[in-house]
């Protein structure tokens, strides 16, 4: 099996961003969607940056969340040195590892690479989910896609679903009006107005 058909047979768990401490703790951003099974996952495969080196097994020691992230610590890596080598790898697990879902549920980074069709728009192809913007407190996960020079975020909310199709990669939703320019930069006749609303507010509060 080559390495490009074992990296499909993996699912990413962390994102290894930097070092955080002194014995070897690296901080990581959270790719799951279950981030209290680091606990049980002790045993992890790291997927190298280079997408040509062969990944390497690993054993998770500890870990703790912060701050929206995970701290881990793998077996074997005791300083700060040891920790930088691995800054930009992937923590991973087989696929038939990860944890099983309800019948209409759906692992949130599947989406990612599927092409997002807005029906309420004449079936418009908004491009491929980019990433997905996990969210926190209750608040809904975001899609994250690409409108030109700009980063267009779309609620992931099952009022807007109408199919998701994993195998075609494509995610077909019905958006509300006016959802997609949301994060549009401003026209210039709406950069007017609201220099105008601005002028007048300050004339108010001058009264």
């Amino acid at each position: 099996m080559s390495l490009e058909d074992r990296e499909l047979d993996f699912v990413l768990l962390a994102h290894l961003v930097r070092t955080q401490g002194r014995h070897g703790e690296l901080i990581a951003d959270i790719l799951t969607d279950f981030p209290d099974r680091f606990r049980e996952r002790t045993h992890v495969w790291l997927l190298p940056p280079d997408g040509k080196t062969a990944p390497r097994e690993a054993e998770i020691e500890r870990h703790w969340l912060h701050k929206g992230r995970v701290v881990l610590k793998f077996a074997g890596v005791d300083s700060i040195s040891d920790a930088a080598l691995l800054a930009g790898y992937q923590v991973a697990i087989p696929t038939e590892q990860r944890a099983p879902l309800a019948e209409d549920a759906v692992y949130v980074s599947d989406l990612v690479g599927c092409h997002l069709i807005d029906e309420a728009n004449s079936c418009a192809d908004l491009g491929p989910v980019l990433d997905v913007a996990r969210g926190t407190d209750g608040a809904l996960d975001m899609l994250v896609l690409n409108r030109g020079n700009e980063e267009l975020l779309i609620p992931f909310a099952k009022a807007y679903m109408v199919q998701i199709d994993l195998e075609k990669r494509v995610l077909r939703m019905r958006l509300p009006a006016g959802l997609t320019t949301i994060n549009s930069p401003l026209s210039a006749e709406e950069r007017a107005e609201q220099h105008e609303t601005s002028e007048e507010d300050e004339a108010g509060d001058a009264l």
